[in-house]
């Protein structure tokens, strides 16, 4: 039976435990691409609007596509390890993915670093290093993998489950602070995650508004100033925290 997305049970406020709905009862999307091609905007891409954005900017974000930059600054060894981090940080779990550690990568081969760090913290280039070290320990002390990229998908949730609520000790995360640490790797992930088009087709994100700009801005009409021509229209016409009805998109 199809689901029908104008209901609310499949939000997490609905849902027993609070648990979010499985992601694949989702639309699936049908034009453009999203990480394992389903979300809230079935028939929104982005990449369609890259002819009104400026040369620059298209060139730059075109090239987080069709260029992915190859791993230079993490081991094979690390690459395998914090690649499946990634992956269990952002739910994505098979093909198409976003290959978020490549432009991890990237931004410490070019020595890209925030301008800050905890008293308690190495360099943020060790600290990544120090996590795949860690995590491969906490693989091999809990189920007996050779490393936390071969562990089992529930190994590997428990340990970054306990990673997020500061909970690991010994071998590597003895050198930091593992609330820091963690602050550090979701901050990274989810800065390369979201500056990707894929994922802006999965929010609905109206992309660069360089030079054509956003034009709705201020409209003494709400619903007009919601949401460009361009930009996607959900398939929900529920609001995803709280399930209550929102107004249909004009």
């Amino acid at each position: 039976m199809a689901l029908d997305f104008r209901r609310a049970d499949h939000l997490p406020n609905h849902r027993n435990g609070g648990q979010p709905g499985d992601p694949y009862d989702l639309p699936r999307q049908r034009r453009g691409r999203t990480p394992q091609m389903h979300g809230r905007y079935p028939d929104y891409d982005i990449l369609e609007q890259a002819r009104h954005w400026d040369p620059v900017t298209r060139e730059m974000v075109l090239g987080r596509v069709h260029h992915v930059p190859e791993i230079r600054f993490f081991s094979e060894t690390e690459a395998a390890t914090l690649s499946a981090l990634c992956d269990v940080l952002t739910a994505q779990d098979a093909e198409p993915r976003i290959p978020v550690l490549n432009y991890i990568d990237e931004k410490y081969d070019k020595g890209e670093l925030d301008g800050f760090q905890f008293a308690d913290m190495p360099d943020d280039r060790d600290a990544w290093r120090l996590v795949a070290r860690g995590l491969d320990e906490q693989a091999a002390e809990r189920a007996g993998a050779p490393s936390f990229a071969t562990a089992d998908s529930d190994v590997q949730l428990a340990i970054v489950t306990d990673f997020a609520d500061g909970k690991l000790e010994g071998g590597a995360f003895e050198q930091m602070s593992v609330t820091h640490a963690f602050s550090l790797v979701m901050r990274v992930v989810l800065s390369c995650f979201y500056s990707h088009p894929w994922a802006w087709n999965e929010i609905g994100f109206g992309g660069p508004a360089y030079p054509r700009g956003y034009s709705r801005f201020g409209s003494p009409d709400l619903q007009r100033a919601e949401r460009e021509t361009w930009e996607g229209v959900e398939h929900f016409d529920r609001d995803p925290v709280s399930g209550k009805p929102e107004p249909p998109p004009r």
